[in-house]
């Protein structure tokens, strides 16, 4: 919950509030720490503050806990014990306007994107593609702007691969970047990807940002949550292109808003390693640009995972809030990690960041703020305040009446096809196909008529040739005596007249 112009993530031993002004939450976050030490709880703590204070926000519920956020929290045992401590916090059990979503549209709203949006790039990653692979995927898209083929979905791309294999001559001067050898490739990499389950993700219609932007009736910020638990797992890949699709989005069409009181939009990309693990240097270089620079728009991109050593170093150097739960070290390269965590922290006299990192407790963390003109406050010892909506997942039944009456409810559920590059190009080859058949009947027609001509010549080249000419010249004669008579009755008939 806001606190004035304050988020409070929760209080210090002494039990004041520990917080950050809300302006500097554009400044970008991090919240990390080993499985069960509360990274979840803090995460649906810190998305109620955000909503309260009337920020939007897209989260990641990787386990499905975090769709508790849709329903009145029922504090009881050590949570009710940590809210009696913070008497100040003003803590009040509710819902909050949950927006649920499923790239499969079994758990929330179908989440759909098109191939155009996401552009050779993001696609050539999330495909692996080699450098001769991408450049010929660079090929295609540059022949579909050119001719005005919307690449929607799957089918649209593998049409357009076959329409270049056959059709080299459409590709100009980029003909050499696309090999038949580079075709193959990338229409079994689509395969794979089908496999996968991907083509879900891609169609219409297509994820609007108005839409995640929209505040609620109330005018808390409304929370859209992506069920990511079946797609971590099964294609990962398609998870983390996706979020970073959303950024880049974000990043291009979102206008400049400068230092705001607040940010517009918060968003929390939880297995945040997996948005660069493999990333192709072009697209990391890319991502390490957009988190820079997309503060100024008003966006706060907040990196949910076990270990800051997940991201790298460009984009760990601007981050502002840093909640760090407890890790673990055991080997010796676990604990050069651990003192890598600690002295990324403005040290404070009164902590031994190094030893209370292995001390913490559930729900603990040490915690670097944002001062008011944006430089790093000492580091912290916090309890996290406890959420007001439920830990943990909503019901089937609590999700069905949530997605029933959601304010998006029948814009995005069902899917439709419309005219885009498989039906263009299936029309102009039924168009080709018919313009041949016809040049054929002509041709054929022509030769014909060509063959009877020629075989004529020849029986009037020989003996029978000559009967044929006396039996024509025989019937000329006659119809012109005919002509002859008829004409003169037709005199005679007129003076008899």
């Amino acid at each position: 919950m806001a606190e004035g112009e304050q988020f409070i993530v929760g209080a210090d031993p002494q039990g004041l509030a520990v917080g950050q002004a809300l302006r500097m939450a554009n400044r970008h976050g991090l919240i990390a720490g080993a499985t069960g030490t509360g990274k979840t709880v803090t995460l649906q703590r810190l998305i109620e503050t955000f909503s309260d204070a009337g920020v939007a926000v897209f989260a990641a519920d990787i386990k499905g806990d975090l769709s508790g956020l849709g329903a009145a929290g029922a504090p009881q045992g050590k949570v009710a014990e940590r809210i009696a401590s913070m008497p100040w916090l003003n803590h009040q059990p509710k819902a909050y306007p949950l927006t649920l979503w499923d790239v499969h549209g079994q758990s929330g709203h179908p989440l759909r994107t098109t191939l155009s949006e996401m552009g050779p790039l993001l696609l050539g990653a999330l495909l692996e593609l080699t450098a001769s692979q991408q450049a010929a995927l660079y090929a295609a898209f540059k022949v579909a702007d050119r001719e005005g083929l919307l690449l929607l979905d799957l089918k649209d791309l593998k049409a357009l691969l076959a329409h270049l294999k056959s059709n080299p001559q459409v590709l100009g001067e980029d003909s050499a970047l696309f090999t038949s050898t580079s075709s193959q490739a990338l229409l079994r990499k689509l395969a794979g990807l089908e496999q996968q389950g991907a083509e879900a993700l891609f169609g219409e219609p297509a994820l609007q940002l108005e839409d995640i932007l929209h505040p609620d009736r109330d005018g808390r910020g409304r929370i859209h949550l992506l069920d990511a638990s079946r797609l971590v797992h099964e294609a990962p890949k398609v998870y983390a292109t996706f979020l970073l699709w959303l950024l880049a989005e974000l990043f291009e069409q979102l206008p400049e808003r400068g230092d705001a009181e607040k940010p517009l939009l918060a968003l929390f990309f939880d297995e945040a390693h997996l948005l660069f693990a493999d990333t192709p240097k072009a697209l990391q270089d890319r991502l390490e640009q957009v988190v820079r620079l997309i503060r100024s728009k008003g966006v706060g991109v907040y990196f949910v995972t076990q270990s800051p050593g997940d991201l790298p170093d460009a984009v760990l150097a601007q981050l502002g809030l840093r909640i760090q739960h407890g890790l673990r070290a055991f080997t010796t390269k676990e604990q050069k990690s651990l003192r890598a965590v600690a002295d990324g922290f403005r040290p404070n006299p009164a902590i031994d960041s190094l030893a209370v990192l292995t001390e913490l407790g559930i729900g603990e963390a040490l915690v670097g703020t944002l001062e008011a003109k944006g430089t790093p406050a000492m580091v912290q010892r916090v309890a996290v305040a406890p959420p007001q909506s439920r830990i943990g997942p909503l019901t089937d039944a609590e999700r069905a009446v949530l997605i029933r009456q959601s304010p998006l409810a029948g814009r995005y559920d069902k899917s439709f096809d419309r005219e885009s590059a498989y039906e263009m190009l299936q029309m102009r080859t039924e168009q080709a196909g018919t313009q041949q058949a016809e040049r054929a009947a002509a041709a054929s027609s022509g030769q014909q008529g060509a063959g009877l001509g020629s075989a004529a010549g020849e029986l009037l080249g020989g003996f029978a040739g000559q009967v044929v000419k006396t039996a024509m010249r025989q019937a000329a004669n006659q119809l012109g005596r005919q002509l002859v008579r008829g004409l003169l009755g037709s005199l005679m008939g007129g003076n008899k007249r």
